[in-house]
């Protein structure tokens, strides 16, 4: 490999890790979370998502999505229904 090929190589823009979503169990959890807390009149949007998985037990989701995962996870399985959930 010549010089020149070596140094293309390096400064490529791509991100070092290897992005991944989620892990299929943790937005299946998320996604089902979310119908539970919809289906019981309960504000279902990420933080209160984080908060019912936060009361959850450790072993069923660990470590806890970040708030913009749970909410990348509702956009890509199309569960943002702006203003659904109850407001005063």
């Amino acid at each position: 490999m010549t010089l020149q090929a070596k140094t293309v190589m390096t400064d490529s823009k791509n991100p070092f890790g290897n992005i991944q979503r989620s892990a299929a169990e943790i937005e299946e959890i998320v996604i089902m979370v979310r119908l539970n807390l919809y289906n019981r009149g309960i504000p279902c949007g990420a933080q209160a998502i984080r908060r019912h998985l936060e009361q959850l037990d450790d072993t069923i989701v660990s470590p806890l999505p970040s708030l913009t995962t749970i909410n990348r996870i509702l956009r890509r399985n199309n569960l943002t229904h702006r203003r659904t959930g109850n407001y005063r």
